[in-house]
């Protein structure tokens, strides 16, 4: 998700890049989620929508859920939010010391203990 208009409350409120089903996606991290499908009949479809952060270790967190037809306007406020929100440089603080100095070394940094 990249944008949200507030003056809508279906699905056309959400502004942003698709992501192929089926595979594999790079998606930079602290980058919002819109995860939307169907079941039942054409007649009767059930709508689930859920809303995920991602995290810089490539997880997800779920921010937000919806199910239903009011599922747009359930989950726009939490993504408006989500957006506007300041984040930290890649929230990376809860990973281990050891893996994120492997991970600079690994693109040639050199690391030391203080």
């Amino acid at each position: 998700m990249e944008n949200v208009d507030t003056s809508k409350s279906s699905g056309w409120a959400f502004d942003g890049p698709f992501i192929a089903s089926g595979g594999i996606q790079d998606v930079p991290a602290g980058a919002v989620l819109l995860v939307y499908g169907e079941r039942g009949s054409r007649t009767n479809p059930q709508s689930t929508a859920r809303v995920y952060t991602v995290n810089a270790d490539a997880t997800l967190s779920l921010e937000a859920e919806a199910r239903g037809q009011a599922w747009a306007r359930t989950v726009r406020d939490p993504i408006e939010r989500l957006l506007g929100a300041e984040r930290s440089a890649l929230g990376m603080s809860h990973l281990p010391d050891d893996l994120l100095a492997d991970e600079l070394r690994s693109r040639g940094w050199k690391v030391e203990r203080p």
